[in-house]
């Protein structure tokens, strides 16, 4: 199939085609500014679709609204027409288009040349009234506040809201490509003439400012956010996105002395903490027991030896674990237990435990083995 996308290199294009690409659609034209105008006759000739996503919005004079939404519309629905391709196509159009101002009036001028189109040949559009997308590669300090906020939070650098109580209707920008996608099929989410994006967040500016600002602060907290929710997950995700290339690593503390270190790597309030525990050769660490808390060990590298003891029984019971066979080990709760280096090598395990430490309740009683 050829695909035609206009405004290859914007935020929206760039995602459509990696996606496109990853998923062996092959024969992709990226039509940018950049392209001439034969080579764009050319690609709409052959086009079997056209996403037609190019579009003016912070033009230097305001003529230019029209010129960029409607009348490139117009020279490719023309173009189409031309060859006879009743080709579908999907535009990207702006809920700005319900409102009377320069540019929501050339959206919806755009717009009626699809309609017009659709009424005069029987082909397929689909029309977006795209609210604010948000998500990777989506350029700072231009027209998306969350670009903005994710950029300038990462850094250090000062943000401006002037009223955090504005409410900002968003989509996500990989459940905006999913359902681009479906329309190839002529699977649209269809609400009458136009289609939506089916997940739609409403969203109060501080509530997004705040949730950044938490993302910064969790690598020194070494929490995550809750993944449970669908807005916090992407918006954590879009924040990543623009952590400067010199700040994807950060150090964690190492608590060390001379049975070796041991180091908390992610502590969340709802699934428990997790911490690499380092122990010398011939170590033993343990000996205690816990109420409520209990763990998982996995060694990934080394070998030895956890051992488990009723606190009101004699018997031991041992499990040898090796990280040259990955086995999680259960802790559970009125066991003592301790662990043991009888490796040549430092010995690495992954420790999880089911709730954050809290030194006022530690829940840890010490027991030898």
């Amino acid at each position: 199939m050829s695909i035609v996308i206009t405004g290859a290199n914007g935020f929206i294009g760039k995602n459509l085609v990696a996606h496109l690409k990853a998923n062996n659609f092959e024969n992709i034209v990226e039509v940018t500014r950049k392209t001439t105008e034969q080579q764009l006759i050319t690609a709409l000739k052959e086009a079997e679709f056209v996403f037609h996503l190019a579009g003016i919005n912070r033009p230097i004079h305001e003529s230019e609204f029209m010129e960029g939404n409607r009348d490139f519309t117009s020279k490719i629905v023309d173009t189409l027409k031309q060859y006879n391709s009743n080709c579908p196509i999907l535009i990207t159009s702006s809920t700005q288009a319900e409102r009377e101002n320069s540019y929501g009036e050339s959206k919806r001028a755009g717009e009626e040349v699809v309609f017009d189109y659709k009424n005069e040949t029987g082909t397929d559009v689909y029309v977006y009234r795209l609210p604010n997308v948000f998500g990777k590669w989506c350029k700072p300090n231009y027209n998306s506040a969350v670009a903005t906020f994710c950029h300038n939070i990462s850094r250090g650098l000062k943000i401006k809201v002037n009223d955090p109580s504005v409410v900002l209707n968003l989509v996500y920008i990989d459940d905006v490509i999913e359902e681009f996608t479906n329309t190839i099929t002529g699977k649209p989410n269809k609400v009458n003439d136009f289609c939506e994006i089916p997940h739609l967040y409403s969203k109060q500016l501080g509530e997004i400012v705040e949730l950044i600002y938490s993302f910064k602060s969790s690598r020194d907290e070494r929490t995550i956010p809750t993944m449970t929710d669908p807005f916090t997950k992407a918006l954590y995700s879009t924040y990543l996105s623009y952590l400067p290339e010199d700040e994807f690593s950060y150090p964690l503390k190492m608590n060390i002395d001379n049975r070796g270190s041991f180091t908390e790597f992610i502590r969340t309030a709802d699934r428990g903490q997790v911490s690499i525990n380092i122990s010398k050769p011939g170590i033993i660490k343990g000996n205690h027991w816990h109420h409520t808390k209990n763990e998982k060990f996995l060694v990934v590298s080394g070998q030895g030896v956890i051992r488990f003891r009723k606190i009101d029984s004699t018997d031991i019971i041992e499990y040898y674990v090796s990280g040259e066979k990955l086995e999680v080990v259960d802790i559970p709760v009125g066991y003592t237990h301790n662990i043991e280096n009888l490796g040549d090598n430092d010995m690495v395990t992954v420790m999880w435990v089911n709730e954050m430490f809290d030194p006022k309740q530690p829940d840890t009683m010490y027991l030898e083995v």
